[in-house]
C-alpha cells in the first residue's frame, strides 16, 4: 500500500504542476496532450518529482486527495483512488469559476469609477509584453502610468492589477491582453475600456487552442472592435495580418514599424509612436527612450563561462520571436549556437513552422541543439538543407551532455540562443553571476 501511496503522491504533484503549469486552462491542458509530452512525462515523473508552486488553492486539493485515497487504499480501491488524480482538479474548477466571476465584477465596478483614465490595450501573438514595457517607460515621462505586471495578461492578472494597484492619480494604465479562446480579448475590453488598442503581430501561436488561424485573427481583432468611435487603432506594419486588419478598420488608425531593419524592433517604433499621437515631445520621447537599456524584445544578454556571450531568451517563445532572435544571433561575430526545444500549441501549423525554423537555423547556426523531439525531424531535415553539417544538429535532453557538447565545440567570444523553457540547471551553468 505504500508504494502504490507514494506513487500516487508522484502523479498528483505532477499532475496539478501541470495544471498550474497551464494556467489552470482546459483548452492548453488538453494540447499539451495532443504534443505528445505529457504522456511521456506522466511515465517520467513516478521516478522524477514534480512539484506544484504549494499556493491555498493547490494546497487544498492536494490535502483534499490524499486524504481520500488514503481513505480509497485502505478499503482496497486502488484503481479508484488514481481516477481522483484526473478529476479532482476538474472538480474544483466549479467554485474556482463562480469566485473568479465576482472577482471579475469587482475589477469591473472599480474601473468604472475612473472616468478620466485612458487605457491602453495591447494584444498580438507576440510583441505584447516588450511593446508594454516600452510603452509605460516612455509614457512616464510625462503621465502617471500603471502598467500591468509580468504575466498579469489574463482576466484574472488584470483584475488584480485593478483592484490592489489602481489609484486616483494614475492618468494612463497600460494592459497588455492575452487569450486562448474566442471572446478572452472582449471579456477584457469589457472590463478595462481601452481607448487605445495596439495590435503588435498574429502569428500561429496557440494554434492548437483557437483551431484555427482565422479565430487567432478574430479573438486579436476584438481588442479593435470594442475601442470606442473616438480611439485610436495602431498595426504593426511588418506583419501581413496586422495590414489586413488595418485596411477593414473604420476609426483613426495608424500603421508602425516602416522603417526598421531587423525584426522585433518594430515595437518601441509603435510605443514611440503612441506617445506622439498622447503629445509628447521628441525631446521627452528621447529622454525616456534612453532609460530603456535593452531594446530588443524577448531577450536579456549575458556574460557566460570561457569568454562565451549568452543570449537569454528563455522568457518565451512563438514562431516570429525565434526566427527574429536568430536574425538577431546573426549579427555577432563567431561561432553560433541555439539551444531550444520544440515549439508547443501549434496544432496543424506544427510543421510548417518547424521547418521554417530549421530552416532558419541553418542558415545562421554552427551548432543546433534541440532538447525535446516531437519536431526534431523536421527541423533537422530543413537545416541540413540550409546548409547545416549534420554532425552539427543534435537531440539532447541531459542539460549535463548539453553543456558538454557546447564547451568542446565553442572558443572565447562564440555565442550561445537559449531559446524558449531550457534547463535551468544549463543557463546557471552557462552563465556568470547570472
Amino acid at each position: 500500500m505504500i508504494y502504490y501511496f507514494l506513487i500516487f503522491v508522484k502523479l498528483l504533484f505532477f499532475w496539478l504542476w501541470l495544471w498550474q503549469l497551464k494556467e489552470y486552462h482546459t483548452g492548453r491542458f488538453l494540447a499539451h496532450f495532443q504534443e505528445g509530452q505529457a504522456i511521456k512525462k506522466v511515465l517520467s515523473s513516478v521516478w522524477r518529482l514534480k512539484y506544484p508552486k504549494f499556493t491555498k488553492k493547490i494546497i487544498v486539493i492536494s490535502f483534499t486527495s490524499i486524504f481520500l485515497a488514503i481513505l480509497m487504499f485502505s478499503k482496497g480501491f486502488y484503481f479508484s483512488a488514481f481516477l481522483l488524480i484526473i478529476f479532482i482538479p476538474l472538480i474544483f474548477q466549479i467554485p474556482t469559476v463562480i469566485w473568479r466571476n465576482r472577482f471579475l465584477g469587482k475589477a469591473r465596478k472599480k474601473r468604472e469609477q475612473f472616468q478620466n483614465l485612458l487605457v491602453i490595450g495591447i494584444t498580438g501573438s507576440y510583441g505584447k509584453t516588450s511593446t508594454k514595457e516600452f510603452l509605460a517607460t516612455i509614457l512616464s515621462e510625462k503621465f502617471n502610468v500603471l502598467r500591468t505586471k509580468e504575466h498579469q495578461n489574463s482576466e484574472m492578472g488584470i483584475s488584480q492589477c485593478i483592484l490592489n494597484e489602481l489609484k486616483p492619480e494614475h492618468e494612463v494604465f497600460v494592459v497588455e491582453m492575452g487569450a486562448y479562446n474566442r471572446g478572452g480579448i472582449k471579456l477584457l475590453c469589457d472590463i478595462t475600456k481601452p481607448k487605445i488598442g495596439i495590435l503588435t503581430g498574429i502569428n500561429e501561436q496557440h494554434l492548437a487552442l483557437f483551431g484555427s488561424l482565422e479565430n487567432i485573427i478574430k479573438t486579436k481583432y476584438e481588442l479593435m472592435e470594442s475601442l470606442p468611435e473616438d480611439g485610436i487603432a495602431f498595426f504593426n506594419e511588418k506583419n501581413k495580418y496586422c495590414l489586413e486588419l488595418y485596411q477593414k478598420t473604420k476609426i483613426k488608425k495608424k500603421l508602425y514599424g516602416q522603417e526598421v531593419k531587423l525584426a522585433g524592433l518594430e515595437n518601441i517604433e509603435g510605443a514611440k509612436l503612441v506617445a506622439r499621437e498622447l503629445g509628447m515631445s521628441e525631446s521627452e520621447i528621447s529622454r525616456a527612450v534612453e532609460k530603456i537599456e535593452n531594446k530588443f524584445p524577448g531577450i536579456k544578454q549575458k556574460k557566460g563561462i570561457n569568454g562565451l556571450n549568452i543570449i537569454d531568451a528563455t522568457y518565451s517563445a512563438n514562431p516570429d520571436g525565434v526566427v527574429a532572435h536568430l536574425d538577431y544571433l546573426n549579427i555577432f561575430p563567431g561561432k553560433k549556437v541555439i539551444v531550444m526545444p520544440c515549439l508547443i500549441e501549434l496544432g496543424s501549423a506544427t510543421i510548417e513552422v518547424h521547418k521554417k525554423i530549421g530552416q532558419k537555423i541553418g542558415e545562421v547556426c554552427d551548432l543546433a541543439i534541440i532538447t525535446t523531439k516531437e519536431r526534431f525531424k523536421e527541423i533537422k531535415e530543413s537545416a541540413l538543407k540550409s546548409g547545416l553539417k549534420e554532425e552539427n544538429i543534435l537531440f539532447l535532453e541531459d542539460p549535463k551532455l548539453i553543456f558538454e557538447k557546447i564547451m568542446v565545440f565553442c572558443q572565447s567570444n562564440d555565442v550561445v540562443l537559449l531559446e524558449s523553457r531550457v534547463p535551468a540547471s544549463l543557463i546557471k551553468q552557462l552563465t556568470i553571476n547570472n
